[in-house]
């Protein structure tokens, strides 16, 4: 059943980011810290399409990675300092930021997904030679 509502476009940056309804902007995307809800409880929309796989935690890798390694490099050319400081400084770090960042990326890969009605991928039997 194709859904009929109208409703004024929404910036899919915006409302990833803050973890809002793709749709309407309004209604909470997540329940919890990562569990999608099953639907919009402002517009109705069902959040069943959403699949972020593992899209928001290869990004998630790559931005801190990218940090945190400049930090570690920086402090370790600059300073020396023993291991343990090393893991003192970089393992919360590098928690607090990852953490930090997934939830707005999962939202924002699913608004992206909703806006460009992203699907699963499928062979086209119809074109057969």
């Amino acid at each position: 059943m194709e859904d009929k509502a109208h409703f004024p476009p929404v910036n899919p940056v915006s409302a990833g980011l803050s973890g809002k309804c793709p749709r309407c902007g309004q209604g909470k995307l997540f329940e919890g810290f990562l569990s999608v809800k099953k639907s919009c409880m402002a517009c109705g929309l069902d959040f069943s399409f959403a699949d972020s796989g593992d899209g928001p935690a290869v990004f998630v890798i790559m931005l801190v990675g990218f940090v945190v390694v400049g930090l570690v490099l920086f402090v370790e050319l600059s300073f020396q300092p023993p291991v343990w400081v090393h893991l003192v400084l970089w393992l919360p770090l590098t928690v607090i930021l990852a953490g930090g960042v997934l939830r707005p990326l999962k939202g924002l890969m699913i608004a992206l997904q909703f806006r460009h009605k992203a699907e699963e991928g499928r062979l086209d039997d119809s074109q057969d030679s």
